[in-house]
């Protein structure tokens, strides 16, 4: 067969730059391609861990910090709310012991929290979603004389003690979420990240 004065050296050559330059095009759309699937940095900045100086919260006192979007409370529980989350009867709430999983495996699962003066929630209602009030005082007028001190939602009615365990008889069906949270100090907790076993 005649190959009609064709230079196949020339022939492979072409054939050998197309590829490469096919394949550096194929590499050049799939880089940026491949990158839009990571989230932004300001997604990334929204899902990281947040630390919360606690060193000037006094007993009693309540603060809100953001972490993900959402509202978190940090509580520094004086010792009479320690006694008085101890004392209330079990009878009154839905989950006491906080036997479903709202909380993670080293928090106390009465009082709710690594340490016992300081309480770290999600700050959203686990019925539809409110943002409940923080309501500290005992016997409140418009909460009736048995009212303990903890936390209503002004939305539907829900109730919360002061440690997020929800009362039986209200729209909430669970307790408030204890976020995954550690200490980095006595005074620094860092919420979004797990305490470390011990």
């Amino acid at each position: 067969m005649a190959d009609n004065g064709v230079n196949k050296g020339r022939r492979r050559f072409l054939i050998g730059a197309t590829t490469v330059v096919g394949a550096a095009g194929a590499v050049g759309v799939a880089v940026p391609f491949v990158a839009s699937w990571q989230p932004s940095a300001k997604a990334r900045a929204a899902g990281a861990p947040v630390q919360a100086d606690v060193s000037k919260l006094a007993p009693g006192q309540q603060v809100t910090v953001e972490w993900r979007g959402k509202p978190i409370w940090i509580l520094h529980r004086s010792e009479a709310m320690i006694e008085q989350i101890k004392e209330l009867d079990p009878s009154r709430l839905r989950d006491p012991k906080s036997e479903v999983d709202q909380q993670p495996s080293y928090v106390d699962p009465v009082l709710r929290s690594i340490k016992p003066e300081y309480m770290v929630l999600i700050a959203i209602c686990t019925h539809l979603g409110c943002v409940p009030v923080f309501r500290p005082e005992p016997g409140a007028a418009d909460l009736g004389n048995t009212w303990p001190g903890g936390y209503f939602c002004p939305c539907h009615g829900s109730r919360f003690d002061l440690a997020g365990r929800v009362f039986t008889g209200v729209p909430a069906p669970t307790n408030l979420v204890v976020p995954p949270y550690r200490y980095d100090t006595d005074d620094v907790i860092v919420i979004g990240e797990e305490q470390e076993a011990s």
